[in-house]
């Protein structure tokens, strides 16, 4: 008869406990759930480089089918390819994140271009993204080449690599790929301190 009692009492207690503790029943279900085996990063990649055993390891873990990774059955599917993307360890690696192909291609120089702090763009530069070189005039000069009203000269290039700011100065280097035909111009320009980058459209207009 007690007994019967304080059953309503427990199954209220656990309700409690139940509502209390959703975040920890949230996460118990995640450690308990369906796991999968995936790939892993194990060491700071850069952009560019090519992927080796060493960089990369597996782990068990409870995704979302949202979430795109490298399954552990095809690690060696991606060793030899180039890092896309930074890639950091600890992080899961995703498809999207590897390229079999030179991220300098046939036909294309690479041209490191340095930026102060007030010409870096608020939007974050990352591999692949589209920007023009543009030719100004050197402070203090006139550009006999491009007058107030004509058109300044640019050159297309893509982002291969940004590093981050540099210490004291906040300069950032980016690595820009170009046509091999205008690489030695936005050398000359970067030399002379008369490019600037801009960001291309989504497009590349």
């Amino acid at each position: 008869m007690s007994a019967r009692r304080r059953r309503p009492g427990v199954i209220a207690l656990s309700l409690t406990l139940i509502a209390a503790g959703g975040a920890g029943v949230a996460v118990l279900l995640l450690q308990v759930g369906d796991r999968t085996d995936v790939v892993t990063v194990t060491r700071d990649v850069q952009v560019g480089q090519v992927l080796t055993e060493d960089d990369l390891g597996k782990a068990s873990v409870a995704l979302d089918p949202a979430v795109k990774t490298v399954r552990a059955d095809d690690l060696k599917s991606v060793v030899g390819k180039r890092a896309a993307v930074e890639l950091k360890p600890g992080s899961l690696l995703a498809p999207s994140q590897v390229t079999g192909d030179s991220l300098v291609k046939a036909g294309e120089q690479l041209v490191p271009i340095g930026l102060e702090p007030k010409q870096i763009p608020a939007t974050a530069l990352v591999a692949g993204q589209k920007v023009q070189l543009v030719h100004v005039p050197a402070q203090g000069t006139t550009d006999t080449d491009n007058t107030s009203d004509a058109t300044p000269q640019t050159i297309d290039g893509r982002v291969v690599k940004a590093s981050g700011a540099a210490p004291g100065t906040g300069i950032v280097v980016v690595d820009v790929a170009t046509s091999s035909t205008d690489g030695p111009m936005a050398a000359a320009w970067e030399a002379a301190g008369t490019l600037r980058l801009v960001l291309a459209a989504p497009d590349g207009n």
